[in-house]
């Protein structure tokens, strides 16, 4: 075999290693786990602005909806906003009954304890086009309440409403930087 021939077939393999690879990360990054960076303060004093997280698809790909506080990364359902992935908490599911009273959350007449979140829950002035939220609100089918932990600075379902199935990405678990508070969410 000359030099040649063999230099080009370490190329090849070369090539072929890092077409595998590069379908994997897709297929894991497309199905399993997504990085996402979070842009706004709506999830102080949870998430920071800048903070890096992962979060899995595989259960919402399976058709598993997340639980009550469980954070979640979905499309933002305002046409046009500034950003088009939101990071919120699920507060509740549908079916369920929100309330916003004396500036604390009421799921189903009950007070949720929301102790990791900061400010009063008071309801927002619905900017969206088409949508109406008044209280209490009874989430539809396939739809979720979402806020954001830091109450008084989240454009969150006191704003755009319930936040459909559809719109979900995956459930945030583990916040890979900055390495001061790495670590599962």
């Amino acid at each position: 075999m000359s030099n040649e021939s063999g230099t080009a077939r370490a190329v090849l393999e070369w090539v072929v290693v890092f077409a595998i690879a590069f379908v994997c990360f897709m297929f894991i990054r497309t199905f399993v786990v997504e990085p996402f960076t979070v842009p706004s303060s709506s999830m102080e004093p949870t998430i920071q602005v800048g903070d890096n997280l992962f979060a899995q698809k595989v259960t919402i790909g399976r058709g598993i909806d997340p639980k009550v506080g469980d954070i979640v990364v979905f499309h933002n359902p305002e046409e046009g906003a500034d950003h088009d992935i939101l990071v919120k908490r699920v507060i509740a599911t549908e079916g369920q009954t929100v309330d916003l009273v004396d500036g604390q959350v009421m799921v189903d007449g009950q007070q949720i304890d929301d102790s990791y979140a900061v400010g009063a829950s008071l309801p927002l002035p619905s900017q969206a086009p088409g949508v109406s939220v008044v209280f209490p609100f009874t989430v539809p089918e396939g739809c979720f309440w979402m806020m954001g932990d830091n109450r008084e600075n989240s454009a969150d379902s006191r704003f755009f409403g319930a936040v459909p199935r559809e719109n979900l990405i995956g459930t945030v678990f583990f916040r890979y930087w900055p390495l001061d508070r790495i670590g599962p969410l």
